[in-house]
């Protein structure tokens, strides 16, 4: 399951008690529609692990869609994990202070995601 286009691309896999988003690209203004309609369509589990590894752009209106997604999915019991950003993506978690807010993993090679350090600035 996911969406694409040639400024960026998302799939989706679901599992018993995950799912795995995967976002690849920019997400502005531009491409930040198909990025909120993927959060939203994801099914209700206990997490949601958004790798950001391949993000090389997260504007003001991605950062809008990522605070809107953690809400809703708090909201209905779950947690929103960031995993792996690109350093671009990390300085904008940081300057918004959404690293305080969510998690933000480093995937571990032999297991689960471990949590990354983000020393203050």
């Amino acid at each position: 399951m996911g969406q694409r286009s040639d400024r960026f691309d998302v799939q989706i896999s679901v599992g018993d008690h995950v799912v795995d988003v995967r976002a690849v690209g920019e997400i502005d203004i531009a491409t930040v529609g198909a990025f909120r309609a993927a959060l939203w369509a994801a099914p209700a589990r206990p997490m949601l692990r958004l790798d950001l590894s391949g993000v090389r752009v997260l504007s003001a209106a991605g950062v809008r869609a990522l605070v809107a997604a953690h809400l809703r999915i708090r909201a209905r019991g779950g947690e929103l994990v960031l995993v792996d950003p690109d350093p671009v993506v990390t300085r904008v978690l940081r300057a918004t202070g959404l690293h305080r807010v969510m998690p933000i993993h480093e995937s571990a090679r032999a297991g689960a995601p471990r949590p990354v350090e983000l020393a203050a600035a």
